[in-house]
C-alpha cells in the first residue's frame, strides 16, 4: 500500500508540474545539445586584392574548432582562409598558410582553446569571388 502512495504522489507531482508548464529537468535541453553549427555567424567578403579580416572573435564551448563554409549560389567560387591568433602574433595559423573553402563546412584552425582571441582573415580564390556570403563557427 505505501508503494502505491509514493507512485500516486509521484505521478500527481509529475502531472501538476506539466500542467503548470514546467517540464521536468531531464527535458531540459543543455547548453552541450546545441551544435557547432547553430550558433554560426553570417559574413560577406567583398572582393579585395589584398586579405580582408573579419573580427575579432573570441573561441566558445560551442565549438572544438573554427570553421568555414560558403553560402552562395555561385558555382567555382571558393575563398582563401586564415586565423590569426590576436593575442599571439600577427602572422596566420598554419605556418602562415591559407586553406582554400567552398560551400561544404571546412577547419580553418582545429583544437582551439575555448576563450583564444582571433581575427579571420579571408581573400580570394580568385577574381570570382566578388560579393560572397559565408559563415564562420566557433
Amino acid at each position: 500500500m505505501i508503494r502505491q502512495r509514493t507512485f500516486a504522489a509521484a505521478l500527481f507531482t509529475a502531472t501538476a508540474l506539466l500542467g503548470a508548464g514546467v517540464a521536468p529537468a531531464s527535458a531540459h535541453p543543455s547548453a552541450a545539445a546545441v551544435s557547432c553549427y547553430g550558433g554560426a555567424k553570417s559574413l560577406t567578403y567583398h572582393y579585395s586584392p589584398a586579405a580582408v579580416e573579419y573580427g575579432t572573435y573570441t573561441t566558445s564551448s560551442r565549438c572544438n574548432d573554427i570553421n568555414l563554409r560558403l553560402i552562395t549560389d555561385e558555382p567555382g567560387v571558393y575563398l582563401d582562409a586564415c586565423v590569426v591568433f590576436v593575442d599571439h602574433t600577427t602572422k596566420c595559423n598554419n605556418g602562415d598558410a591559407y586553406t582554400t573553402h567552398g560551400t561544404e563546412w571546412g577547419t580553418v584552425a582545429t583544437d582551439v582553446k575555448d576563450g583564444t582571441h582571433f581575427v579571420l582573415r579571408i581573400h580570394a580564390y580568385d577574381t570570382d569571388a566578388q560579393n560572397v556570403s559565408f559563415q564562420i563557427a566557433y
